[in-house]
């Protein structure tokens, strides 16, 4: 869970020391963890390529690849990159895995999907730059699958063979949905690990056995150093909104976890922008990495969403707020999300809309797990059309909403 009071200022300015304060109050996350010395050479065996190029893509000419490219804004950089999978069959999933696919009835795979899946499949370590909603948790999860069915058997108090770490609960759990859907198909388990949730049920799944592990760092941490769970088995990382934890001021507990897990292990490492802080993670975590880039490198705006910006000084935020709610919500389905910069401005917008009559609900990293699933759930069935919420819900909600930005006016 978030620090009290702990504002994207204070992120900003700690990330740059090296995360959130260390003191007697907030501890120091994994100092019980000692980085382990890999021996390669006793380590068991492992595979890590499977990708069969389909004879469709094999007779694809390099102007036909170039010209996909470029129609779909990919731009790729290191060696040996695969060519793209124009059509899902030319991935050569197993199928159990097509069996899962074929009943969504999409047309074709995504960007990041068409060039992801065969980067992933052959066990080569990349990074793949993408907006977020671009399909990457696929773009990695099905490659997951099938790396983990080409495993042995997980054995008793074996840890995951997969392990994706994400910033938030919400984007944990959204992963956690996906992983459980196109596995269930081959029998793999999958456990969400999260603060401010009972730890007891995430321990007696990780205790029976789980091949697939989505994790917050924060509470993975926990449970490594209370010997709850191990990382000896993990062959397949994945690092889902890089940029985000770094934000959030996770690095050194993301150095932590990376150091209990085997070098020669496939690293997967997904995110929206590329700084400089996200570029020198990929340096120390990935080796021979392939990097896929969907789009411009910099955070733009989507141009698929109509983007209005309103410059008007503090006092003028709260009438514009209420004229645009007053148009939005006029029409039955609508919903609208307001982002606020803290969890205090958050609580009393909330109130204020409430009295005023508006059906609104906040949400913040200091409400329980409980009370966020409750309030996201009441949103997206629309029994509580207007979310005001911190930057918890910034990414990866799965909603189709009209969102309205308040986090960064400029006054």
């Amino acid at each position: 869970a978030e620090m009290p009071g702990y504002s994207d200022r204070d992120r900003s300015r700690d990330r740059s020391r090296g995360g959130p304060p260390q003191g007697k109050k907030y501890g120091n996350p994994g100092e019980r963890l000692r980085k382990k010395h890999w021996n390669l050479d006793e380590l068991p065996k492992f595979e890590k390529n499977f990708y069969k190029e389909h004879p469709d893509v094999a007779r694809r000419s390099l102007q036909e690849v170039e010209q996909y490219r470029r129609s779909k804004e990919i731009t790729v950089k290191g060696r040996d990159c695969p060519t793209p999978t124009i059509g899902f069959h030319e991935a050569s999933f197993p199928s159990y895995v097509m069996e899962v696919i074929n009943k969504q009835n999409w047309t074709e795979p995504t960007p990041i999907q068409a060039q992801g899946w065969p980067l992933a499949l052959s066990g080569k370590d990349m990074v793949g730059i993408a907006q977020t909603g671009s399909g990457k948790t696929l773009s990695y999860l099905l490659p997951a699958i099938v790396h983990i069915n080409h495993q042995p058997f997980l054995e008793r108090g074996d840890g995951p063979i997969c392990l994706v770490l994400a910033p938030t609960r919400e984007l944990a759990q959204q992963v956690q949905q996906v992983a459980a859907e196109y596995g269930r198909a081959s029998r793999l388990k999958s456990t969400c690990i999260y603060g401010g949730a009972p730890k007891g049920p995430q321990i007696r799944d990780l205790e029976r056995g789980v091949e697939i592990c989505i994790a917050t760092p924060g509470r993975l941490i926990d449970f490594l150093e209370a010997g709850k769970t191990n990382l000896r088995r993990c062959t397949y990382l994945v690092l889902d909104e890089a940029d985000r934890m770094l934000d959030m001021g996770f690095e050194p507990q993301i150095r932590k976890i990376v150091d209990q897990i085997r070098p020669d292990r496939q690293t997967l490492m997904w995110s929206a922008t590329w700084p400089k802080e996200v570029r020198q993670l990929a340096e120390d975590f990935l080796k021979d990495y392939v990097q896929i880039n969907v789009g411009a490198l910099q955070l733009s705006a989507n141009h698929n969403i109509l983007q209005i910006v309103d410059v008007c000084s503090d006092g003028e935020k709260e009438d514009k707020l209420l004229r645009l709610l007053e148009e939005i919500m006029s029409e039955k389905e609508n919903k609208t999300i307001i982002f606020v910069e803290t969890k205090r401005r958050c609580d009393d917008l909330t109130r204020r809309m409430r009295r005023d009559g508006w059906p609104a609900m906040g949400i913040h990293g200091d409400k329980s797990q409980q009370e966020r699933d409750w309030v996201l759930n009441e949103f997206k069935f629309g029994k509580a059309p207007i979310l005001i919420a911190t930057d918890v819900a910034s990414r990866g909600l799965g909603c189709n909403t009209y969102t309205s930005g308040l986090q960064k006016s400029v006054g």
